[in-house]
């Protein structure tokens, strides 16, 4: 399947790093959002992280010239999906808004292209469900940060067919990714191993077995981890972590996946880490850069 146009749902922290990827490979892109001024954020973002790239020689000036031309920004579905062979959504982490969004494009992408959702967790099925073409909607769950993260998590749905399958793996190679394929079971693979490590260390931290710096260390230095999980948890947003679990309780009926109480009071009092300035750390603007101060919980 030939793509040239390709429409992002969601001009977030997602949304402009798949962005991003898609144009620097030479696709047109169409980002599209509600709010004019998270579209001129999320284009500000991109010239920056293409800055870093050319700075570190990974592209040329004109590479970078040439990415932002392939971008242009919608505030409306409907004229930003109209050419659309690929729409990839990468709205917030709830299922109403998921549903509501799919079938908003089940009405206005053409009948031949494919809709894929960047959820975490949220059941492709139940996605493709609201939609009249179940067999072209696919999960592509791209990594944060998305321009350095190798991996492209592909979940089928219970009824994708096997050649939009095919063509997402494929695009995933031509982005540069790593694509692997996984069925649509409950925080599919990544976070249904993740998000139990992640509670499990709020939970350590809960019952008082060790402080947070010593939590993430010994995960860093003894399991060779590059970030310890308490901080993880602070750049996923203590918010999705809290929403994944509650989709792999719900899900799967098992207590063990219930998230710990200091996770929902952290989330209930507004820290939600790097993105609200406090998590299990601190937060603090220095010279365009965060500083990492440890907080006492």
């Amino acid at each position: 399947m030939f793509m040239e146009h390709v429409s992002i749902i969601g001009a977030g922290t997602m949304g402009n790093g798949i962005a991003h990827v898609f144009a620097l490979n030479g696709f047109k892109v169409a980002l599209i959002d509600v709010n004019q001024t998270q579209l001129d954020k999320a284009l500000a973002t991109i010239a920056k992280n293409l800055d870093r790239q050319v700075a570190k020689g990974i592209i040329t000036e004109e590479k970078k010239m040439g990415t932002l031309q392939n971008i242009i920004t919608h505030t409306g579905i409907e004229k930003g999906v109209q050419e659309a062979a690929l729409v990839v959504e990468a709205a917030t982490e709830n299922i109403a808004i998921k549903l509501q969004l799919f079938q908003q494009l089940d009405t206005f992408v053409p009948a031949n292209a494919i809709l894929a959702s960047n959820t975490s967790s949220i059941s492709i099925t139940k996605i493709a469900s609201v939609t009249k073409r179940p067999g072209k909607v696919i999960g592509m769950h791209f990594m944060n940060p998305v321009p350095v993260m190798k991996l492209v998590e592909i979940i089928n749905g219970y009824d994708t067919h096997p050649d939009v399958s095919n063509t997402i793996i494929a695009l995933s190679t031509q982005l540069g990714k790593t694509p692997c394929v996984v069925n649509d079971y409950p925080g599919f693979i990544a976070n249904r191993i993740l998000m139990p490590m992640i509670n499990e260390a709020i939970y350590s931290l809960y019952e008082g077995v060790a402080d947070v710096e010593a939590i993430d260390t010994i995960m860093k230095l003894g399991m060779a981890h590059p970030m310890g999980p308490l901080q993880l948890a602070d750049f996923i947003g203590l918010d999705v972590c809290l929403s994944i679990l509650e989709v792999l309780h719900k899900g799967l009926g098992n207590p063990k996946y219930a998230p710990c109480p200091l996770l929902i009071n952290m989330v209930t009092a507004g820290k939600l880490g790097v993105k609200s300035g406090e998590g299990f750390y601190v937060y603090t603007a220095t010279a365009g850069n965060k500083d990492l101060v440890v907080s006492n919980h």
